[in-house]
């Protein structure tokens, strides 16, 4: 296997682990370039560091504003040579007295360079923020 096959493997593993726990602990940044690009329905950004601020904002938020809240991963995969796929579902309680649940799918876009690292992450969600939000009102 050549350097950058074991780097893509590397992500791979390393997705495989961190997401399903990213709403409890810090993920791992060894895969990801200095200058990695973020984007999903409600953020854009660019660089490690504004990288690693949203995924301390989902924990702290996750655990302000749930009682329950799961990422779960459904695949990870290589789906071209310099893409890797990751299917997901988020769902959880909020801390709320009528208790609404947030049910949502997605899934992740993992850009790599010429080196196995991921230097783009576009995240897609099976419907609008505005109907995602929702479902945190009484029914």
């Amino acid at each position: 296997m050549d350097e950058y096959q074991s780097q893509v493997v590397k992500a791979i593993a390393t997705l495989k682990e961190d997401l399903p726990t990213l709403f409890e602990k810090d993920i791992s940044y060894d895969i990801y370039r200095k200058d990695i690009f973020f984007k999903d329905p409600v953020n854009q950004f660019k660089w490690k560091f504004n990288y690693r601020i949203i995924f301390w904002t989902l924990r702290f938020h996750g655990q302000l504003f749930f009682t329950e809240l799961y990422f779960d991963l459904h695949d990870v995969e290589q789906v071209a040579p310099d893409m890797i796929l990751a299917n997901w579902t988020v769902r959880g309680t909020l801390r709320l007295p009528w208790k609404a649940d947030l049910l949502f799918n997605g899934y992740s876009n993992y850009k790599l360079d010429e080196t196995g690292l991921i230097y783009e992450h576009i995240d897609t969600w099976d419907r609008e923020p505005k109907a995602i939000l929702k479902q945190f009102l009484p029914q």
